[in-house]
């Protein structure tokens, strides 16, 4: 796959202070990329450095095969974390000014204004102050305005902040489906659950290095423990506890289940299968649950952020 974006080497520092230490990432196209890492990690200074806010003290950033330059502003949108619009000023009259700056004539921007507002059901807000609506209100009037002008590269740092479930659902739909047309997506945020749901790549950054970057399968696919969650009905509950102990690592396992079952977690050897694992468990009970445990991206996180402590 071709990436859009590639950021090689990148060093910045202010002061004694390294912020990104020789930190690469490669974006594909048509892709969402989370952007992950602790507060401090140094995602907003790599993002600042993508939308030309401020400038790498070595290293480059290429933009869809060039080497990022001053005109490419018109083909990134990007929604910061801290919102920025003029919160005296009616919401129509910023919106057209602020897509009239990212290269829309005033005719295209109103037709495409009117599509957005339309969609968003918020036609009612055009002649509104921004300081009228509500945190969540302003958010989708933010997200319009960084998604109007149809950019290559859409950048979004915390994008649910301020949303109720339903909007929070409808800006993530949206999300998806700018993705489906072509767009490619930045995804920066803290909720986990979120990169899990729409994320295809992720890359992870602490202490202003990256720590892993890669398809979100293939980076569950290293953190695998050939662990699986299994859940038994057997006669004799405490012996074959104890039987399993001795063969394999096991602990506790914690799901819901109709029945009173054993529940359990066993880590098998290198050389062992489940195949063997469950041919072995069908000889001693009913298997009623057998599931490889699958590790999260938060538990990722927390586990490469821990290490690297």
């Amino acid at each position: 796959m071709d990436n859009l974006l590639e950021v090689s080497n990148v060093v910045k520092r202010f002061g004694s202070f390294t912020a990104l230490n020789d930190v690469s990432i490669n974006v594909p196209k048509g892709s969402i990329f989370g952007l992950l890492g602790p507060n401090g990690a140094g995602k907003t200074t790599l993002i600042r450095i993508i939308n030309q806010i401020t400038y790498p003290d070595q290293g480059s950033v290429t933009l869809d095969g060039a080497s990022l330059q001053e005109h490419h502003i018109k083909d990134i949108g990007y929604l910061p974390e801290e919102r920025g619009l003029y919160k005296s000023m009616k919401v129509g009259e910023q919106a057209l000014y602020l897509a009239q700056l990212k290269g829309l004539s005033k005719k295209e921007a109103k037709e495409r204004l009117k599509y957005w507002f339309d969609k968003f059901e918020i036609g009612n807000w055009w002649d509104k102050k921004i300081q009228e609506l509500s945190k969540g209100m302003a958010q989708k009037v933010q997200f319009i305005v960084t998604v109007l002008h149809r950019p290559k590269l859409l950048i979004f740092d915390e994008p649910f902040s301020g949303f109720d479930p339903i909007n929070a659902n409808l800006i993530k739909d949206e999300i998806l489906q700018l993705r489906d047309e072509g767009a490619t997506v930045i995804f920066s945020t803290h909720r986990m659950e979120s990169v899990e749901e729409l994320c295809d790549h992720i890359a992870l950054i602490n202490k202003s290095q990256k720590l892993l970057e890669g398809k979100v399968t293939e980076v569950k696919k290293q953190f695998k423990t050939n662990t699986f969650e299994v859940g038994l009905l057997a006669p004799q509950e405490n012996n074959l506890r104890e039987e399993l102990a001795q063969r394999f690592k096991v602990s506790p396992a914690h799901f819901k289940s109709l029945e009173d079952q054993l529940k359990l977690n066993i880590t098998l050897g290198a050389q062992e299968s489940s195949n063997d694992l469950l041919q072995y468990l069908t000889q001693k009970a009913q298997v009623q649950r057998f599931v490889e445990v699958i590790p999260s991206v938060n538990e990722i996180f927390i586990k490469s952020i821990t290490e690297n402590e």
